[in-house]
């Protein structure tokens, strides 16, 4: 399979066109293949915050806003990953607003943080969170157009 069937983008209940696909597919791989792995499938839901929301209540019993929640398809020791994640755009401008940077910068924030999930990251603790971001931020370095 190629990287179009493996790892894929969809829509639910908004209108949004996520533009340059092939680079995002490429760094994508890439970080799992640095982090020992190979994706198998891997698809992104970009949604709204009502959509998102329902989820998280619906799933995690989380009555809260989110820009992100992944949900995991493979054993957690696979080195095939497979999962879906799910990422607010309501979150994504209002969090790039809060933080300064731009739309695009914390979309692709949250989509390795997703992806760093699925390979293996946590971020419940303060160390696994320091380490979450670090891995962030170097993976972030590595994405060029």
């Amino acid at each position: 399979m190629n990287l179009e069937e493996i790892i894929q983008f969809h829509t639910e209940d908004i209108q949004f066109n996520f533009q340059n696909v092939n680079p995002i597919r490429i760094w994508l791989n890439d970080t799992a293949k640095r982090e020992g792995s190979d994706i198998a499938s891997l698809s992104f839901v970009f949604c709204s915050d009502t959509y998102l929301h329902n989820i998280n209540v619906e799933y995690l019993n989380h009555d809260t806003l989110t820009d992100v929640i992944t949900f995991q398809y493979s054993e957690p020791e696979s080195t095939n990953i497979e999962g879906d994640i799910f990422i607010s755009i309501d979150r994504i401008r209002e969090n790039a607003a809060q933080f300064q940077v731009t739309f695009e910068q914390e979309l692709f924030r949250v989509m390795i943080h997703g992806t760093l999930h699925l390979l293996g990251y946590g971020d419940k603790s303060l160390e696994d969170k320091q380490l979450m971001t670090e891995k962030e931020n170097f993976y972030l370095k590595q994405l060029e157009f």
